[in-house]
C-alpha cells in the first residue's frame, strides 16, 4: 500500500478539525503572575499626632505644587510637563513601549503576502537540420498566508511581557515628570528663600554702614581706636562678599530653573519677589496606599511581571512549535491572461519543529528566566522598602524642622535684643567694639538661620510629596 499524503486535509477532515481545535485551544505553560508578597505596614511610626489640614485630593487631582499658593511656581510647573527634555525623552519611551505591545498583538494573527514574478526564458537546440530556438515569457502572481498557533501560551505571554513593559514605561514616565516637579519646586523655593536672605542681608548691611560711620565719627573725636574703625570695616566687607555669594547661588538657580522648564538660560529670567514662608499640610492618606501612590513601585512591580511571563516563554521551547500555511497562485505567459489562465496551482499545509538536544540550553533559559524572575521580586521589595523609609524619613524630618523653627525664631530675637543694647552700650563708652561686632555677627547668623528654618520646610514638604507619589495613581 503507498503511504498517503496529506491524509488529514484530503480524507479526514474531523481529524484536521480536532486538530485544529488543539491549536487554537492551546495551553499556556509557565507560573501565572502574582504580585510578590510583602508585610502590610498599616502606619507610618514617625506619623504620630500628625494632623492634615489641606484638602485630601490636592495630592490625587496631580498638581500638588499648588498647595504653596504661588502663581508663579503654578506656571512653571505646568511648563515642565511640556518643555523638559527628561520627560519628553520618558514620553518618547511610553509610545515606544506601546508600539512594542501593537506588534506582540500583531503575531496573533495571520500574516497574508502578495507575490508575483516575471521571467523572460530562451531554450536552443542543434540538429541534423540546423539549429532552433524558442523564447518565451512567463508571468505568475500568488497570495499566502501563515500563522502560527499560540498552542503553548507563547506569543500570548509575549503580549503579556510587552504590555507590562508598557506599564512599567507608563510609571518611568510618572517618576520623571514627578522628579522634573520636585526638583522644580526646590529650585524655585530655594531661589525665593535667597531673595529673602538677599533682602535680610541687604538691611544688615545698611544697619552695619551705619554703624561703620558711627565709628568713624568717634575716631575722628578721639574716642574710639583705629582698631574699631578696621573691625567695622572687616565686619561691612565679609557681609558684602555674603550677599555676592548669595547673588551667584541665585543665578545659579535661574539657569536651573531654566533647563528644567526647557528654556536656554540666556532667554530666562525671574525676578526677585516676596518670599512665602508658609508650609503646607500635606494630607499622608492610609500607608498601604503607598504601594499604588509611588510609580516607581509600580514600576518595579510590573517588571516582576514582566520576569514571570519570560518564564513561560522559555519554558514553551520544550514543547513542539505549529505553524499553518496556505498559497493560492496563477501562473501564465502573457500579463492579459494572468487572471484567466485555466491553471492554477493552490497548497494547505501544517508543520511542526521540536528541538531533541541542545545541550540543556532550553534548561539553562528557564533557570536563566527564573533567576531573573527571583532578582526582579528582590529589587521590587526593596522599591518598597525604601520607598516606606523616606515617608518616615521626611515626616521625622518635619516634625524635627518645626521644633527648629520655634527655637530658631526665639534664638534670633533675643539676639536682636542682645545686639541693639550692646550698640547702645558702646555709644555710651560703656563696652569695646569687639563685643559689637561679636553681637552684631551673631544676630546676623540668628537671622539667616530661622530664614533657612523655613525653607528647610518648604523643601521637606516637597520631599515628602514626592515621598508619597506626588498625585500619580497607578492603574489597577
Amino acid at each position: 500500500m503507498q503511504p498517503q499524503k496529506n491524509l488529514c486535509f484530503r480524507h479526514r477532515p474531523s481529524v484536521a478539525a480536532a486538530l485544529l481545535a488543539l491549536l487554537l485551544g492551546g495551553c499556556a505553560v509557565g507560573p501565572d503572575y502574582q504580585r510578590p508578597g510583602m508585610r502590610e505596614v498599616s502606619t507610618f511610626k514617625e506619623a504620630e499626632g500628625w494632623v492634615s489640614a489641606a484638602p485630601a485630593d490636592m495630592l490625587d487631582r496631580g498638581p500638588w505644587w499648588q498647595l504653596f499658593d504661588d502663581p508663579v511656581l503654578t506656571g512653571l510647573a505646568a511648563r515642565v510637563n511640556i518643555s523638559n527634555q527628561n520627560v519628553a525623552a520618558a514620553v518618547a519611551a511610553y509610545a515606544q513601549a506601546r508600539a512594542a505591545v501593537r506588534e506582540q498583538q500583531a503575531g496573533l494573527f495571520p500574516a497574508v503576502t502578495l507575490n508575483s514574478g516575471a521571467n523572460r526564458s530562451h531554450s536552443s537546440s542543434t540538429s541534423a537540420a540546423g539549429s532552433s530556438g524558442r523564447t518565451g515569457n512567463n508571468y505568475q502572481a500568488s497570495i499566502g498566508s501563515s500563522w502560527e498557533p499560540d498552542v503553548w501560551g507563547r506569543l500570548g505571554r509575549a503580549v503579556e511581557s510587552s504590555t507590562a513593559s508598557a506599564q512599567a514605561s507608563e510609571a518611568d514616565l510618572a517618576s520623571a515628570r514627578l522628579s522634573a516637579q520636585g526638583e522644580l519646586a526646590v529650585n524655585y523655593l530655594t531661589l525665593r528663600q535667597l531673595d529673602a536672605q538677599k533682602t535680610l542681608l541687604d538691611a544688615t548691611l545698611a544697619g552695619f554702614q551705619r554703624t561703620l560711620d558711627i565709628t568713624q565719627n568717634r575716631y575722628a573725636a578721639g574716642i574710639a581706636a583705629k582698631t574699631d574703625v578696621l573691625q567695622a570695616q572687616t565686619q561691612l566687607a565679609n557681609s558684602q562678599a555674603d550677599s555676592a555669594g548669595l547673588t551667584r547661588q541665585r543665578a545659579q538657580l535661574e539657569h536651573a530653573i531654566a533647563v528644567l522648564v526647557g528654556e536656554a538660560p540666556a532667554h530666562f529670567s525671574l525676578a526677585p519677589a516676596a518670599w512665602k514662608p508658609s508650609v503646607p499640610d500635606v494630607p499622608l492618606g492610609i500607608a498601604s496606599e503607598l504601594l499604588q501612590r509611588r510609580p516607581d513601585i509600580a514600576a518595579a512591580e510590573r517588571g516582576v511581571a514582566v520576569a514571570n511571563e519570560q518564564i513561560g516563554i522559555a519554558r514553551s521551547a520544550y514543547y513542539p512549535s505549529f505553524s499553518l500555511g496556505a498559497s493560492y497562485g496563477l501562473g501564465a505567459s502573457r500579463v492579459a491572461d494572468l487572471f484567466s489562465a485555466p491553471s492554477s496551482v493552490w497548497s494547505l499545509g501544517l508543520s511542526a519543529a521540536q528541538s531533541l538536544f541542545n545541550a540543556g540550553a532550553t534548561a539553562a533559559r528557564v533557570e536563566g528566566r527564573q533567576a531573573a524572575h527571583a532578582q526582579a521580586v528582590a529589587r521590587y521589595r526593596k522599591t518598597v522598602l525604601t520607598a516606606f523609609q523616606g515617608v518616615e524619613d521626611q515626616l521625622a524630618a518635619t516634625r524635627t524642622l518645626l521644633v527648629q523653627q520655634g527655637l530658631r525664631r526665639q534664638a534670633s530675637e533675643a539676639a536682636d535684643q542682645v545686639e541693639q543694647q550692646v550698640l547702645n552700650r558702646y555709644r555710651s563708652g560703656q563696652v569695646g567694639y569687639t563685643e559689637v561686632v561679636t553681637a552684631q555677627a551673631t544676630a546676623l547668623n540668628a537671622r539667616r538661620a530661622l530664614v533657612q528654618t523655613l525653607a528647610d520646610r518648604q523643601t521637606t514638604a516637597v520631599a515628602l510629596i514626592q515621598s508619597l507619589g506626588g498625585g500619580w495613581q497607578a492603574s489597577p
